[in-house]
């Protein structure tokens, strides 16, 4: 039989919708609590929520009595996938007149944006990673590593355009409209942002390079874990194969906070999550699990990378392969953070989309590793998360248009 693209293959299950967290009234003491009995689950492994994770949405940048700028409005933009899966142009906030932070806005706000920031985020940090913590203390079967990394991109409002863009005052666009759309981010930032990050941004920071890799991510479906998804990280050998390193369940996020930074022209994401390495897979997993990555071609003309001989792409014993990523990545740290950027090829089995997007990562490790201490001094810490959101406001939020 003639191989069949991942493209044109048929799953008879349906794709689980994500979870999409309402979008919120952007007050910063108000946020929004996901909770359930289980993991918020999309089985295509991409999103996963834990059970108490907390999503919130803010708008930076406004003055002392919470005004939304006049010259900011929405505007529906393209957007290849989001467009492919909701049947519509999504919205973005655009500020028409973006005025200079040192002079016209910092003349009506008493702190600045990222201080409000780093200081209405913070209690929910420490809430979302004493939960990390104590899932820490008490599950022996996974070693459980957090992070708190921060994303740049667009936030994306999705929902009809009619009402968002009619001439109506500013602060009903903010406190109505926004409420009732659903959101999303979007991380995929142009290849000009990246060129500046290396080129300017690196060097004026001080961060030292640390390595280029190449990795590939097996997503698989087991029948063992059907509420997970498990990611394998491959390297390819100078054979052409893949060799397996790592196995990991799928990442499980703890806290999110999308930040509209209505004077830049980029969004900032927050986000706390947790990542589970398996260390407790039986010999005849790990023999599955080794037979699939064994099992796949290289194979640049596919989205991913990656395909499967027909029949292949299935264990006897449960494992399905139902996605795939291709990475390269250059990373660079400093005593503080970590720098990744990355392209990512990405191909999702089950939904039979793929997407090639350019991505920016920055780990706050200090943070991380200081709130594991035993005796932790949250002032001190919190001073830190305010010298990094000073960081990114200088230097990671600013880009080319890239919505056409």
């Amino acid at each position: 039989m003639a191989y069949i693209p991942p493209h044109k293959r048929h799953s008879k299950d349906s794709e689980r919708p994500s979870p999409t967290p309402e979008v919120l009234v952007p007050q910063f003491k108000r946020n929004f609590n996901l909770r359930s009995s289980k993991h918020n689950v999309d089985r295509s492994g991409k999103i996963v929520y834990g059970d108490q994770a907390i999503s919130r949405w803010l708008l930076a940048g406004l003055d002392d009595d919470n005004q939304f700028p006049c010259s900011v409005h929405l505007e529906p933009v393209s957007v290849e996938l989001v467009g492919r899966r909701s049947g519509e142009k999504p919205l973005v906030l655009v500020n028409s007149n973006p005025a200079n932070e040192d002079d016209e806005v910092r003349e009506n706000i008493s702190r600045s944006p990222w201080e409000s920031v780093a200081e209405n985020v913070w209690p929910d940090l420490l809430s979302s990673f004493e939960i990390v913590r104590n899932k820490m203390e008490c599950d022996n079967l996974e070693e459980i590593k957090p992070s708190l990394v921060a994303r740049f991109g667009k936030t994306l409002f999705n929902g009809s355009p009619s009402c968002a863009l009619e001439s109506v005052r500013k602060d009903e666009v903010a406190e109505t409209t926004l409420r009732q759309l659903r959101r999303s981010f979007y991380t995929n930032i142009p290849s000009s942002y990246m060129e500046n990050i290396a080129s300017g941004v690196v060097p004026m920071i001080g961060f030292d390079p640390v390595d280029e890799k190449e990795i590939f991510h097996v997503k698989l479906s087991g029948s063992s874990r059907p509420d997970s998804t498990i990611s394998c990280k491959c390297s390819v050998k100078e054979d052409k194969t893949l060799e397996l390193y790592k196995v990991e369940l799928n990442q499980v996020r703890q806290m999110v906070v999308d930040v509209s930074c209505v004077h830049k022209n980029l969004d900032l994401r927050l986000m706390l999550c947790s990542k589970r390495i398996l260390t407790a897979l039986t010999d005849d997993e790990m023999h599955s699990i080794r037979n699939l990555i064994n099992s796949a071609v290289l194979d640049p003309e596919v989205k991913g990378g990656l395909r499967w001989p027909l029949g292949k792409s299935n264990s006897g014993d449960g494992y399905s392969v139902v996605g795939v990523w291709h990475t390269t990545a250059k990373s660079y740290k400093s005593p503080l953070v970590k720098l990744k950027v990355r392209h990512a090829d990405r191909f999702d089995f089950r939904a039979g989309v793929g997407e090639t997007t350019i991505e920016a990562v920055l780990k706050l490790k200090r943070i991380v590793c200081d709130l594991q201490e035993d005796k932790v001094e949250t002032d001190s810490i919190l001073d830190i998360f305010k010298d990094n959101l000073k960081m990114i406001w200088d230097h990671f939020l600013c880009s080319d248009p890239f919505f056409a």
